[in-house]
């Protein structure tokens, strides 16, 4: 195992990235006391999670859409001794999601798990019981592995003496090591339909459900058994209320100020260069993603090769379009599935590039936040889950995905919505690692196509230079909103440990 060592007595410390995750250490670092100063190249804080609003009067959530844990949020108010809803404040969603087959079948994910099961038994003839019993499982596997994989460092022996072990190993016999999602899933139900929505689960940290292991089947609880969430005010609300509470701490926030080099002294981080200046710093988080945090920020520095040389996860190409319609049978999250889920990943995962007929997701706020459009339109975030960035040709890809997407969105709803397309812009993945510094664009870091994928994500602290952490979607735990916060926690963790 890496070393890392616990600090004592409180410390400068420099967060690079104003993303989620550095947001949340920051907190949880001034809390412990420490002077936090943050460095984010844009400028604003968000990272991915930022907004953009097209003319017209259309506001979107540019990243992240999908909200569940929301405990891990009221925790940083908690912490600093505030009411998480003097600053933050949200609602269960019910229904979760619509779901469009490519038959012409469509499904509601109701937020009650019984009545979900009822509404597949009713549309797609799988029994009740059988929708309840992989539910369920779902849930007992996640109780039994997030305390040891997802909430502390699996790069530190302590782990493992912990209480949390007893019930992971307990459970390993259903965790199905030695099979795929699909495989479970498709063990479980005849029907493919039902396959089909639950394999998109994968997609939730950029995998493919066709090599991901079945131990990814417990994501599903996240959603039906502990349930999804709108904040109010979107998405953006989240990383807004979070950047308040940690200026009321004392936390610094330096925009439009690159981070070009981290410093070190002998073996130890010794400060930041920036393009503004040079810093001293004790202590540093890095919220950059993990490659180029190694390939720029460190060039003269070992790195870690069999990590930074692991397969990425998915990207994701992405088009903003101001709607001049309203559709009640949309909800906040909407799935639009391919005729081929097979042949979807094996064109993003092997041939580096998008199917002709892919998997739609749509997000629309506006009806929960009506001044995210106008009155009478709707504001819809559309994205397609295509390969990281490799080179390929992006405009053919684009505008060949333009038309898949709006010819399978216009036959489920039966209306051209090309023609009610009022604003409009896209975000591709040379956009996504232009604005985010996420390698090749990759949503993730890295995929979870493999058993020990888990294993293989780069640890919270640096084994070579103490003093330096790391923490976002690009380490362990893993990327997307709760996973991200969970970095956080670690990070903290090991410094108060």
């Amino acid at each position: 195992m890496p070393r890392s060592s616990p600090v004592s007595s409180p410390q400068s410390v420099a967060i690079i990235g104003a993303g989620v995750a550095g947001i949340a250490t920051a907190v949880r670092l001034a809390v412990q006391g420490h002077r936090v100063t943050v460095f984010e190249a844009q400028e604003s804080f968000g990272g991915k999670m930022h907004q953009l609003e097209l003319p017209g009067g259309y506001r979107f959530d540019g990243g992240p859409s999908l909200f569940t844990l929301p405990h891990l949020v009221d925790e940083l108010f908690q912490l600093a001794g505030r009411n998480p809803h003097d600053y933050f404040r949200y609602h269960r969603l019910d229904p979760i999601t619509q779901y469009f087959f490519a038959d012409g079948t469509r499904l509601t994910a109701w937020a009650d798990e019984e009545r979900f099961a009822r509404e597949v038994e009713e549309k797609l003839q799988v029994p009740v019981a059988e929708v309840l019993a992989f539910l369920r499982r779902s849930g007992r596997a996640y109780e039994a592995t997030a305390g040891t994989f997802l909430q502390k460092s699996l790069h530190k022996a302590g782990t493992y003496l912990s209480p949390d072990v007893l019930k992971a190993l307990a459970a390993l016999p259903q965790l199905g090591l030695t099979s795929t999602m699909h495989q479970r899933h498709a063990a479980a139900f005849q029907d493919p339909r039902l396959v089909q929505l639950f394999d998109r689960f994968a997609t939730y940290n950029g995998s493919d459900p066709y090599q991901a292991p079945a131990t990814l089947s417990m994501i599903p609880h996240l959603e039906h058994g502990l349930g999804a969430y709108y904040p109010e005010g979107g998405i953006y609300a989240i990383a807004q209320s979070l950047v308040r509470l940690a200026e009321e701490l004392g936390v610094e926030f330096r925009y439009r100020e690159p981070v070009l080099e981290i410093l070190t002294a002998g073996k130890r981080v010794s400060g930041l260069k920036t393009s503004l200046g040079t810093y001293d710093f004790g202590l540093v988080v890095s919220n950059m993603d993990v490659v180029p945090t190694y390939r720029r920020l460190l060039p003269h520095q070992p790195a870690p090769e069999r990590t930074l040389s692991q397969p990425r996860s998915s990207s994701a190409l992405i088009f903003y379009w101001g709607i001049g319609q309203r559709f009640p049978e949309l909800g906040v999250h909407n799935i639009f599935f391919s005729q081929d889920y097979r042949r979807e990943f094996e064109a993003i995962f092997r041939e580096k590039t998008i199917a002709d007929d892919p998997t739609v997701y749509v997000n629309i706020t506006s009806g929960h936040t009506p001044t995210d459009a106008p009155p009478g339109h709707e504001n819809w975030f559309v994205m397609v889950n295509v390969p990281h960035d490799q080179g390929q040709d992006w405009p053919t890809l684009i505008k060949r995905t333009r038309a898949a997407v709006l010819a399978r969105v216009s036959q489920a709803l039966g209306t051209d919505v090309a023609s009610l397309i009022r604003a409009e812009q896209v975000w591709d993945p040379p956009g996504i690692e232009a604005r985010t510094s996420s390698f090749g664009g990759a949503l993730y870091g890295s995929s979870s196509n493999n058993t020990l994928a888990a294993f293989l994500r780069h640890p919270n602290f640096s084994g070579q230079l103490p003093g330096l952490y790391f923490c976002g979607g690009s380490v362990h735990p893993g990327g997307g909103i709760p996973l991200c916060l969970l970095s956080a926690r670690i990070v903290s963790d090991l410094l108060k440990n």
